[in-house]
């Protein structure tokens, strides 16, 4: 299934996983996706190319993002997002006609949220821009990134009426 905005191309897959159904997933990622990429253009000077840039969000369950862990990353267990960058982009840099993908784990994620206390689509929406901006180069490897990219995370959310997930 594909959709998007005007900045924004973007392929669906649901893979695996008790997730909601297609029109409602495709409805929230459009939302949450194209406000990301208008804030990050028009607040934080982001260059966008003149047609729309594409990336694919593998909706899975815990099993196959753990093999995908596992293979990538070297670590064997299920995490909540992964992001892959089709190309490397500096944070504020011009990205290609394609941004990479955002692989997404069902379970994990309902247990976060379960846990925090928060709805899911709330936790999926803030997941999908956490992954969005590390397609963007943004990362927390460090004190100083993890900074710059929670308050985006922050700032973007909270225009899209939802609470800081970095809140104490």
């Amino acid at each position: 299934m594909s959709g998007g905005s005007q900045r924004l191309e973007i392929q669906r897959d649901v893979e695996a996983g008790a997730w909601p159904e297609a029109p409602a997933l495709a409805a929230l990622s459009d939302r949450v996706l194209d406000h990301a990429a208008r804030h990050l253009a028009e607040k934080e000077g982001q260059p966008f190319p003149d047609t729309p840039v594409e990336l694919s969000l593998v909706f899975t369950d815990d099993a196959n993002i753990r093999i995908v862990n596992r293979d990538w990353r070297g670590q064997d267990k299920p995490t909540n997002v992964l992001s892959f960058p089709a190309f490397p982009v500096m944070p504020g840099g011009r990205p290609g006609p394609m941004l990479g993908d955002i692989v997404l784990a069902e379970e994990t994620l309902r247990r976060e949220a379960l846990d925090l206390a928060i709805a899911f689509d709330d936790h999926l929406a803030h997941l999908l821009v956490h992954g969005f901006l590390h397609l963007f180069g943004y990362d927390h490897m460090t004190d100083e990134e993890a900074a710059v990219m929670e308050g985006l995370e922050t700032r973007i959310l909270a225009e899209l009426g939802l609470a800081d997930p970095y809140r104490e």
